[in-house]
């Protein structure tokens, strides 16, 4: 008997809160019901039911090859025939650390997690043990993972179903954290000058991807190295989405600017569950068992996750960043109508309903979010599957091809 994708969603909903794992998937934002995915190749996906989707969620973000790609697979397979895990270090953690060193220099030194939350909650607890200082200073929007003092005014699943951030949250955490706009220099400084020699780090997504893609303005990334530097705190750069997509590089490459921290996942994980922060060699030497400041995992550096990084990473040459800057701009262009706004950094993008590309969350918030549910389930209704937020970025691949563009741009709605 098949069993269908609505059968799926019941067994489901009875056994995760919400029906899902991770709130963005429950569509709210979009309507419909979520689809229940279990086949990816190329730029495809398909459904429990059979329907065929082009695919511009890529698991929000670490498939920048596409679905399944045969050297990802390959590797994975030899690593999980080699035994899988052994709780001590293994030649794959080494390489890809030796490959991530070479593409970002700010890298000196590495500790591989299991989750972006994990990579940026532990790079600003070396931030506070480095300056001995609390406090931390993020943007407005910005989303660092669901650890406790990172959950204010974020962005991702958190604007989507408009929380305020989050239940269970101590008020003396939340007030660790200071909050500012994006793209605007004069309020960071303002904060750091009511707050001298207290803050610890001022960490951002170089370019914001949480609130839908929000390029940086000329000028903010080295107004904000200039700053952390005068306040003596520790700059970090989230690049869980960034990293290895926007440049070979990263963000920091793009923009020319070099962080203390790097926040690092997604792509480096080749599809499986990955973080990693990394940075100059004095900070990462305050880390356990260098030095005090104390993290730790069991399943740190796994083989698998390991192998599948390297891969990915190594198929990663000049000629196919050429091919997604090339794809992605045609897709941008294409997308362009009158009440809408493109956002694009590379082969990351954001289609807003308003007049004009976001700055900051504030313009982001005062997007047409009923309109782009309608535009979200007519482009779906065409098999082609965003994802299910006006915040979240869309995510083109390698191997979304021109035809794969020409049919999205051929899916539009009149």
């Amino acid at each position: 008997m098949t069993i269908t994708a609505a059968d799926w969603r019941e067994r489901a909903a009875g056994l995760f809160p919400g029906g899902v794992n991770s709130p963005v998937r429950a569509y709210r934002a979009v309507g419909g019901e979520p689809p229940i995915l279990v086949r990816g190749a190329g730029p495809h996906v398909w459904d429990a039911d059979g329907n065929r989707y082009l695919d511009y969620v890529g698991a929000f973000g670490p498939l920048l090859l596409g679905h399944a790609h045969p050297a990802v697979v390959e590797a994975i397979r030899c690593a999980a025939e080699a035994g899988g895990s052994f709780g001590a270090t293994g030649p794959g953690e080494v390489r890809l650390a030796e490959l991530i060193r070479s593409r970002m220099p700010s890298i000196e030194r590495i500790r591989f997690v299991n989750s972006g939350t994990e990579a940026a909650m532990s790079a600003l607890r070396v931030a506070r043990a480095a300056t001995g200082r609390d406090l931390v200073l993020k943007f407005d929007g910005g989303y660092h993972g669901h650890a406790d003092s990172l959950l204010v005014e974020a962005g991702s699943g958190v604007a989507t179903l408009s929380l305020p951030g989050s239940a269970g949250v101590p008020a003396a955490v939340a007030a660790q954290t200071l909050v500012a706009a994006y793209n605007d220099l004069d309020s960071v400084a303002g904060l750091l000058d009511r707050h001298p020699g207290q803050v610890a780090a001022v960490i951002v997504e170089p370019v914001a991807a949480n609130m839908g893609v929000v390029a940086p303005l000329p000028g903010f990334l080295e107004g904000l190295r200039r700053l952390a530097d005068g306040a003596g705190a520790i700059l970090v750069f989230d690049e869980v989405i960034t990293g290895f997509r926007v440049a070979p590089g990263g963000a920091q490459e793009l923009y020319g600017v070099r962080p203390d921290l790097t926040v690092l996942g997604k792509i480096i994980g080749g599809g499986l569950p990955v973080g990693a922060f990394g940075g100059r060699a004095d900070l990462l030497d305050l880390v356990a068992p260098a030095g005090p400041v104390y993290q730790a995992g069991t399943l740190s550096g796994h083989p698998l996750v390991m192998a599948a990084g390297e891969a990915t990473l190594k198929e990663l040459t000049p000629a196919v960043y050429a091919g997604l800057e090339a794809r992605a701009a045609r897709l941008a262009e294409g997308l362009r109508r009158p009440g809408t706004a493109v956002a694009r950094v590379g082969s990351l993008l954001t289609l807003f309903f308003r007049a004009a590309p976001p700055r900051d969350f504030a313009q982001a918030k005062d997007s047409d979010r009923a309109a782009f549910a309608r535009f979200f389930g007519a482009l779906r209704s065409g098999g082609v599957l965003l994802p299910p937020s006006q915040f979240e970025a869309w995510f083109v691949s390698a191997a979304h091809d021109d035809e794969a563009i020409v049919r999205t741009l051929e899916s539009l709605p009149a």
